[in-house]
């Protein structure tokens, strides 16, 4: 799974560029529109009343840019911003150590912030309501209650999982926004974008062929053109061209769908082995070698997204259109 070239989820090879790619301020930021301008009024609004901005949510699936956002709401506040992830916080002591290290309109970032520990979570209450933490000393009839007063802060919370959040917590956040998957059109400015700032040339339809596979998401987009840039420089003269960026798509086996290798074995397998369904979750898991827990999680979304399989209370089946896109027949009795 962590070798799919269309994974949404960050990858090693990722890191190296990713930071460098990332747009700075709202108006460099391509997609999104709702959420770019209801955020650019409300950072508008807390500036003018030299408040700080009210604790944000951001949700959605990985690889749309809420880490990109996130640090974009920093920089047009004109603060700083400190980051960590929900699993990263064991203890309430390291939650205290990072807020009381905060300056004044400061912003925290927390990452997957729906996997924080319960005790953590219940520290960070009093910090988002009331800039304060509180603190028991002693034990027995001699303890007290100390509370620590902190500067006035924003969260900003990053979540692939938001039915997982607490009610008490998700009802501290003043800003609740979703970010949704990007068009075509948005995913090939991007591309041109990267292609810019990485020195590679992009001609003709090529950015909109690469994006085209990117299953809406700029992270595989971003992917995808590395390494039709390899393909280019290797097989080419550099340049890459729609027929370039078709060859190279081709040859990591991404189809014009987004598919790749692994999504097709699945469907095939179903169509084959089981006339297209309706066949059980551990029996595809079974049939292609996979774990039922990483095709519920990992395989089955952006199949269902683009309406290939469906979900029924007999077990999963693969729809007319899957098989139009596999160019296989459809059976009477699946139309």
């Amino acid at each position: 799974m962590e070798d799919r070239i269309v994974t949404a989820h960050l990858m090693m090879e990722d890191q190296a560029v990713e930071y460098s790619l990332r747009p700075r301020y709202l108006a460099e930021y391509i997609g999104q529109s709702q959420v770019k301008e209801n955020l650019k009024i409300y950072i508008e609004a807390a500036k003018m009343r030299r408040e700080p901005l009210d604790h944000v949510l951001l949700y959605g699936p990985p690889g749309l840019g809420k880490t990109t956002l996130s640090n974009i709401i920093a920089n047009e506040l004109g603060v700083n911003i400190r980051t960590t992830s929900g699993p990263a916080i064991e203890r309430p002591g390291d939650l205290a150590a990072i807020l009381t290290n905060l300056q004044e309109h400061d912003v925290l970032f927390i990452d997957e912030i729906h996997r924080l520990q319960r005790t953590v979570e219940e520290v960070l209450y009093p910090a988002m309501e009331d800039f304060a933490l509180d603190f028991i000393i002693g034990k027995g009839p001699s303890a007290r209650s100390v509370r620590l007063d902190l500067p006035k802060f924003t969260l900003i919370g990053a979540t692939t999982r938001a039915g997982l959040l607490s009610a008490p917590l998700r009802d501290r956040f003043g800003v609740v926004s979703r970010l949704e998957f990007y068009t075509e059109e948005e995913l090939a400015y991007i591309v041109s974008r990267t292609a810019d700032i990485l020195d590679v040339g992009v001609v003709g339809e090529a950015s909109r062929e690469i994006a085209r596979r990117a299953r809406g998401t700029p992270r595989i987009a971003n992917r995808l053109l590395k390494r039709v840039r390899d393909y280019a420089q290797v097989r080419g003269d550099g340049l890459i061209t729609e027929q370039i960026a078709h060859e190279a798509l081709e040859r990591i086996q991404v189809d014009p769908m987004g598919l790749d290798a692994i999504d097709h074995k699945m469907l095939q397998s179903m169509i084959r082995n089981y006339r297209g369904g309706p066949v059980g979750l551990d029996t595809i898991a079974a049939s292609i070698g996979e774990e039922s827990q990483t095709i519920e999680d990992v395989y089955e979304p952006y199949l269902m997204q683009i309406g290939f399989l469906q979900r029924t209370p007999r077990g999963r089946m693969v729809t007319p259109a899957a098989y139009r896109h596999l160019g296989l027949p459809v059976p009477e009795r699946v139309e």
